[in-house]
């Protein structure tokens, strides 16, 4: 008897499969969609949750790091995205990972001393305040993490501020996560804060948004 092909979950199964799971591990996602907050240490096996729905070679593909380049992540949590990320710089280049909280950054700097990657560098900081010069960057991004701040527009504005005049951000939100910041709000967000777009991946159950500093008008993504 030939034995049939092994079907692979569709992404709607798998991310309801990550919600169901969280849900039992006690997060309460009711209360965290009316308290924006950054996800807390305890609960981080969350972020080891696969997301098929918006992988680190889609998040890749609209950042477009280069070798050399200085980059800077928000939210970075234990480095889901930020080793692959980092890998994509080369030795010289550096990535910035970003963090509200201190245990976050000791594991992903664990992580990243067990995986030999040299070019991070951990940096506990609001969003909204950011330790940096302005222009300090070629490049930021931010995965599943804008909608965990509670004055967005104002983070908006500090990553315009620290990015090079012809940098670029990426902002990448999936419904999957609680926070969940549609692309029609980021766009009225983004503008005001001096961002415009420049182009938009959306695959099921995600989007990877990349913007530039570069004046506070642009098309509106919905209307493509």
């Amino acid at each position: 008897m030939t034995a049939r092909p092994r079907r692979r979950p569709e992404p709607a199964a798998l991310a309801a499969a990550a919600l169901a799971a969280a849900a039992a591990g006690g997060l309460n996602f009711a209360r965290h969609r009316r308290h924006p907050e950054p996800l807390p240490y305890a609960a981080r096996w969350v972020l080891r949750l696969p997301r098929p729905f918006l992988t680190a070679a889609r998040l890749r593909g609209g950042l477009q790091p280069a070798p050399g380049e200085a980059i800077l992540e928000i939210g970075a949590g234990t480095g889901y995205y930020t080793l692959p990320v980092a890998a994509s710089l080369g030795p010289e280049g550096r990535l910035t990972a970003l963090d509200s909280q201190a245990e976050m950054l000791e594991h992903l700097d664990r992580r990243a001393a067990e995986a030999g990657v040299r070019n991070i560098v951990t940096v506990e900081g609001d969003a909204r305040a950011l330790p940096f010069a302005e222009g300090s960057f070629d490049a930021a991004y931010m995965a599943m993490v804008l909608g965990e701040i509670p004055e967005r527009g104002g983070a908006l504005r500090e990553l315009r501020r620290v990015l090079k005049p012809k940098g670029r951000l990426v902002v990448a939100e999936s419904p999957a996560d609680p926070h969940f910041v549609s692309l029609s709000r980021l766009y009225e967000e983004a503008t005001s804060a001096g961002l415009c777009f420049a182009r938009v991946d959306r695959p099921r159950l995600a989007y990877v948004a990349s913007l530039e500093p570069r004046g506070r008008s642009s098309s509106n993504p919905l209307s493509a």
